[in-house]
C-alpha cells in the first residue's frame, strides 16, 4: 500500500509541476504522508522536473 501511495505522489507532481504553487502544495502534501526513505525518493524523482521547470525550486523547502 505505502508503494502504491508513493507511485501516486510521483504522478501527481509529475502532472502539476506545469504550475509552481500547485507543485509546492503537493510536495507539502507528500512530506506530511510519505516516511523519510520515500520522501528521498521523491527528491530523485522531482530532480528532472527542478531542471526542466527552474521556478520549482522554491518549492524544495519542503522536502529539506
Amino acid at each position: 500500500m505505502a508503494r502504491a501511495m508513493l507511485e501516486y505522489s510521483k504522478q501527481i507532481l509529475a502532472k502539476v509541476s506545469f504550475d509552481a504553487k500547485l507543485f509546492c502544495k503537493e510536495l507539502a502534501k507528500v512530506t506530511r504522508l510519505l516516511q523519510p526513505h520515500e520522501i528521498e525518493e521523491i527528491r530523485i524523482f522531482i530532480q528532472p522536473l527542478l531542471r526542466k521547470n527552474p521556478e520549482l525550486n522554491r518549492c524544495l523547502i519542503y522536502i529539506n
